[in-house]
């Protein structure tokens, strides 16, 4: 049960990542203007694009899904962060439209379901936090 649950939370996180890339590959306006607004347009946009495809990937295979998810809960933070502490702010405005916080709040729901599905999974190995990355990430 717990595995069947940690891999739907899983799936959902590589779904987010996985939609945001015609976003980011297809240069719509709003990513435009979000990767503008940082001073890292066009590079940041592709070059992160790569990495949430990547890192959706690794989400859903077995061995590489604890590394990945330890990836994901830097990547999440950081966007959390992005939008808390940048001039881009919770809400995502450009040219007239706004993505009423959707952005904000698909990064928080992620990065929620990636702690969770961690925890679901180290009770599942009977790993301490330290053992699940000594054991898992690490490789000690």
């Amino acid at each position: 049960m717990l595995n069947k649950l940690s891999f739907f939370l899983r799936l959902v996180v590589a779904v987010i990542l996985l939609k945001s890339l015609y976003f980011k590959f297809g240069g719509h306006a709003e990513a435009v203007h979000v990767f503008s607004t940082l001073g890292v347009e066009p590079w940041g946009r592709i070059g992160l694009g790569c990495v949430e495809l990547f890192m959706a990937l690794t989400l859903l295979i077995p061995k590489t899904q604890v590394l990945a998810s330890f990836a994901s809960l830097g990547f999440f933070s950081g966007a959390i962060g992005t939008h808390l502490f940048t001039p881009e702010g919770i809400v995502v405005q450009w040219g007239g439209n706004s993505d009423n916080g959707q952005l904000f709040f698909m990064a928080v729901l992620s990065l929620v379901f990636i702690v969770v599905h961690l925890f679901l999974y180290s009770k599942e190995k009977n790993y301490s936090l330290k053992e699940l990355i000594n054991k898992e990430v690490l490789k000690k």
